[in-house]
């Protein structure tokens, strides 16, 4: 009994004395100039790394699907340094991205997928009466991963987070029992530049995590717990201990962070504008034309600056570093050979379609034009009250607008004529098309997958005297 509890202190002194040399290891292959940096800012997870990770490997921390956790904002600044900010806010932005680098380049695949299969629901939100200092928090409607908010380093700053997808919804091949793909939880912090606006980077931090399902990362840590129990002392070593919070590390900026749009981003509680429509027949006299989106390409006058640029919006950023001194025109003179060759199948072509400009052709097109007045003139009105045209079914002297239908939906036909008449889609109830003799027949899915394309009408609107929607009759 003497011999093995003597063995026992020795082999915990031993343990112990090992155990330190390991970390002084760590430590040492830190890069010179950041082995005694103190950063300007430090973000605290509050919630436990696993223990099942090696050491010098990344901790990894798991969440639970919907819940809230804590994220300090913490001042780390010396007295006088960055004194441009003492007093006034600044601006962070947080994101939850991918970690393996294959999802990073489909990046935006993977979350338009998410978004078609979550319709309405959010990758990650605040939770705005839980956190405290956080000023005029906002969320872009087409950013589902990204949040950002003004804070003060000198107060009190903790912003809870919810993440919303679970890390099993982006595995290749689901059929049960899957490893759920590790998420990064990335901070980019910004201050003002001369005009006012949040784009002067001055720190960036991230973490690995796991997202389950409701109380399955609380099961998770259980279970890595009780394997790490059972593993013998000399395995233990090779493992970093559990950590009750998780402190972010530093890293590069999101790309995208680099070129910040600071136009507004809608707050968390606004809703959607409705425009009035024009009294009559509920048509405006100007119609605006619909916002369409800029094609952004290339020229060949490009410098290697624009050239990054481009690459940058178009979410081609992992291979920045490929073409670093590649100009608009060396650019553009690559093969389709050659950008599959250099950036892979998927995303050389990808890229090649993109250096030239090509368009995807729509699915239906077809042109429509708002009733003249003259053609109005030429109405007689019905004994009940409807409207029968008996004007020609097009209009000569009209200008015609394209509408491009993708989904080939009467939902999407609603938005898009809403969006020609610069109203909200809620103000349009019912679509008909007119038919023999004058029937109104109710626009369906199935009545516009079988339109001829190209095919024209004429638009005419009536008011819904149950509400303040409309009717949209295609004659």
């Amino acid at each position: 009994k003497v011999m093995s509890y003597t063995i026992f202190i020795v082999c915990s002194l031993v343990f112990d004395v090992l155990a330190l040399p390991i970390f002084k290891q760590e430590e040492s292959n830190l890069p010179p100039d950041t082995e005694n940096k103190i950063l300007p800012f430090q973000y605290v997870l509050c919630a436990a790394t696993s223990p099942a990770v090696k050491l010098h490997d990344e901790t990894l921390t798991y969440l639970n699907q919907g819940q809230s956790y804590e994220i300090r904002m913490l001042d780390n600044r010396k007295i006088g340094e960055l004194p441009e900010i003492t007093g006034k806010m600044v601006k962070s932005i947080i994101r939850v991205v991918f970690h393996d680098r294959r999802l990073q380049y489909t990046e935006h695949q993977q979350l338009e997928g998410w978004r078609w299969n979550r319709p309405g629901d959010r990758i990650l939100d605040l939770d705005i009466p839980m956190s405290v200092g956080i000023i005029d928090p906002r969320a872009n409607p087409t950013q589902l991963n990204t949040v950002e908010f003004l804070w003060d380093p000198s107060k009190r700053t903790s912003v809870f987070i919810q993440v919303h997808c679970i890390s099993t919804e982006f595995t290749m091949r689901k059929h049960g029992g899957e490893k759920g793909v590790p998420f990064r939880i990335q901070i980019d912090t910004f201050k003002e530049n001369e005009n006012g606006e949040y784009t002067e980077h001055l720190h960036s931090a991230s973490c690995q995590v796991k997202v389950f399902k409701p109380k399955g990362a609380d099961r998770k840590q259980k279970t890595d717990r009780e394997k790490m129990e059972k593993r013998a002392p000399q395995e233990k070593e090779k493992y970093q201990p559990s950590y009750e919070t998780t402190i972010l590390t530093e890293c590069s900026p999101w790309p995208e962070a680099t070129y910040v749009n600071n136009s507004p981003s809608p707050g968390f509680n606004s809703t959607h504008n409705s425009f009035p429509v024009a009294e009559g027949n509920g048509s405006p006299s100007h119609q605006p034309e619909p916002v369409v989106q800029v094609v952004d390409n290339l020229l060949p006058a490009a410098t290697p600056q624009d050239a990054q640029q481009w690459l940058h919006r178009n979410r081609f950023s992992p291979f920045c570093r490929l073409f670093t001194n590649f100009s608009g025109a060396d650019l553009l003179k690559l093969t389709r050979e050659d950008v599959i060759q250099i950036c892979g199948p998927a995303d050389g072509i990808r890229l090649f379609n993109a250096l030239k400009g090509r368009v995807v052709r729509p699915r239906l097109t077809i042109y429509v034009c708002q009733e003249s007045q003259q053609s109005r003139e030429q109405q007689t009105k019905h004994e009940n009250g409807d409207y029968f045209s008996l004007c020609l079914p097009f209009c000569l002297d009209a200008v015609y607008h394209a509408i491009y239908l993708e989904e080939l939906t009467a939902g999407e036909l609603t938005e898009k004529i809403a969006q020609l008449f610069n109203i909200s889609p809620r103000q349009i109830n019912q679509i008909f098309k007119q038919g023999p003799t004058g029937i109104h027949v109710l626009v369906s899915d199935e009545l516009i997958q079988n339109f001829q394309d190209e095919v024209c009408f004429v638009l005419d609107t009536m008011k819904d005297d149950t509400n303040d929607g409309y009717h949209i009759i295609l004659k």
